[in-house]
């Protein structure tokens, strides 16, 4: 694999959220060499933003480490990142696990939050495993860019909808659950660009640190991981069309990661590989250190 950061041809989309399956070439979701070994048997778990992006391939290995799957898109745009996605759940689900549903959800607003959860309870009698996942950015040169109505937006998806999840998934959790929340390297590098969107990830850090301390006492884990920069539809939907060329070369490994090279840290916070940890970060970056 190139190290110099130019691993991606230059692309763009006009329209947020970004689409995988216009993406060339295509994220890589999947590792050939991965070895599922049943960690999530009989689990069911919630991914918000799970159609494409870390969020798919998250969905991905859950499914083949025997969890049962629910995600989330955006109904109107992400309809076929949502199919894709689903047929490639159903095609490799194992053992008892259920056949897995895509919900149509804005998790911007309380109420979405809680038909997601109601939908999932429904369908499947609990939740054990939720991964905040689902995130948007927009890149600006200064604060003057960064409306109300966009700030309001970017913290409703980014943020508010972390809280929203949580308060209504925990009325299902039991002993043993886990609550996965997706923050970036952004909230401990800071980011002139993504002022919003990094603001965002550094309030989901505070957020799952003190929500961790206040289910700790009930069994519940609450950890996070905070990737780098990572090739998804994120990037070109709201950058310009050098930086996803350039995307990762300032790493210390000089590229940018696949979703498939982030999605394992999911599984290990998943598991009962991770029981003595809780208010954690796992910090997949290609070699930036955050002492985080």
């Amino acid at each position: 694999m190139a190290t110099n950061g130019r691993n991606f041809p230059p692309q763009k989309q006009e329209h947020q959220p970004g689409l995988e399956h216009v993406m060339n070439p295509s994220p890589q979701f999947m590792n050939p060499n991965y070895k599922p070994a049943g960690k999530l048997q009989g689990k069911v778990a919630l991914v918000t933003g799970g159609d494409s992006g870390i969020g798919r391939a998250v969905c991905y290995l859950f499914v083949k480490e025997g969890a049962t799957v629910a995600f989330t898109f955006v109904k109107g745009r992400e309809d076929k990142d949502a199919d894709d996605t689903l047929r490639l759940l159903l095609e490799n689900k194992t053992g008892d696990a259920k056949n897995p549903i895509a919900i149509a959800a804005d998790l911007g607003f309380d109420e979405n939050c809680k038909k997601v959860v109601d939908e999932v309870v429904e369908n499947y009698g609990r939740i054990d495993i939720l991964v905040n996942n689902a995130a948007e950015q927009h890149k600006t040169s200064s604060l003057d860019e960064i409306t109300e109505d966009r700030l309001v937006r970017v913290f409703s998806t980014n943020i508010f909808s972390q809280f929203f999840l949580c308060r209504h998934a925990l009325r299902y959790m039991n002993v043993g659950s886990s609550i996965i929340n997706t923050t970036s390297v952004d909230a401990y590098l800071g980011n002139p660009e993504l002022m919003d969107y990094a603001s965002t990830k550094g309030a989901i850090v505070s957020f799952t640190r003190g929500l961790a301390l206040q289910l700790a006492q009930k069994g519940i884990r609450v950890n996070g991981v905070a990737p780098g920069p990572v090739y998804t539809p994120i990037r070109p939907a709201s950058m310009e069309e050098s930086d996803v060329s350039e995307w990762g070369s300032k790493t210390p490994m000089g590229r940018a990661a696949q979703p498939h090279e982030i999605s394992p840290s999911f599984v290990f916070l998943a598991s009962d590989d991770s029981t003595y940890f809780t208010g954690q970060f796992l910090h997949p970056n290609g070699g930036m250190i955050v002492n985080g």
